[in-house]
């Protein structure tokens, strides 16, 4: 991550089983990625990180380890009701990237190179015409589906080198996709990485949205697992319980640690007073 993405990280965040999660409103979102999208050094790799994603995270140290160094959106209802129980409060928006992906890139301005990994070839292919027909001031291209020799992408990464992107979007299903983009796409490959899990599947048509008022009341959930329930019931029917056990437990020892190492947790601050005697 660049230091300006770092920062921003730092500057306004907050944990979920201590992994930094941005807080950033909708609007504050499009304008910060925006701004990094701009940057002509260095690289951000945004992944955006739902109730299932952060329980895998919990038993892979490695993709773990590749989150912290990404700068992370939150991702559904699972996500704002840990934050909810860890800090008092819901996030104030909700950045999945099937709703924010579209939505940033009708928001940027400037004209973007933007190149595509993912899915089978039918899929990103018509993934790729709907986006141009959304935002036809881009250039969209479609540099691989996601079916390709992971161990060795030499192929892909030669494509990347001779198509010269700005953006790079890889949907690849967590957590093989951030894994992949760690270990493969360099800074000279695309300054802003974008890892969007399903994102092509829904932008394709090949599999529909929920009514958008289900989608308001954040249920979207409940309407895949009702068109895939066979697929989809470990994650949401057992899944959903493991992840609020977690929660609870993060939640409690985080406030046994609080109290069995105040100082770790507390600035003192000196009274206005005190610090112009000191100066």
């Amino acid at each position: 991550m660049n230091l300006i993405a770092n920062f921003a990280v730092l500057a306004s965040r907050r944990t979920i089983f201590d992994l930094p999660v941005c807080d950033l409103g909708w609007d504050d979102a499009l304008v910060f990625i925006n701004e990094l999208a701009s940057i002509p050094v260095g690289q951000t790799v945004v992944c955006f990180v739902n109730a299932h994603n952060m329980l895998t995270a919990l038993h892979d140290d490695e993709y773990y380890r590749i989150m912290s160094h990404n700068l992370v959106l939150p991702d559904g209802i699972g996500l704002n009701i840990a934050s909810q129980i860890a800090h008092g409060a819901p996030f104030p928006a909700n950045l999945n990237g099937t709703d924010f992906v579209p939505a940033f890139l009708t928001f940027m301005e400037a004209p973007r190179r933007i190149g595509l990994i993912g899915g089978t070839r039918s899929v990103v292919e018509a993934a790729a015409e709907n986006f141009r027909r959304h935002t036809p001031w881009h250039e969209f291209v479609v540099v691989s589906d996601g079916y390709f020799d992971t161990v060795d992408s030499t192929v892909i990464t030669d494509e990347l080198e001779r198509q010269k992107l700005d953006i790079l979007i890889v949907g690849m299903g967590t957590p093989l996709q951030e894994k992949w983009v760690h270990d493969n796409i360099r800074a000279d490959h695309a300054r802003l990485v974008l890892t969007v899990g399903a994102l092509f599947d829904f932008v394709s048509g090949a599999v529909p949205r929920a009514p958008k008022t289900v989608r308001m009341m954040r249920m979207e959930w409940a309407y895949r697992l009702l068109q895939e329930p066979t697929r989809l019931w470990r994650r949401y029917i057992v899944g959903i319980p493991i992840f609020l056990f977690h929660v609870l437990r993060y939640r409690f020892r985080r406030r046994e640690r609080i109290l069995s190492h105040p100082e770790e947790h507390v600035t003192v601050l000196q009274p206005q007073s005190d610090q112009k005697k000191a100066s």
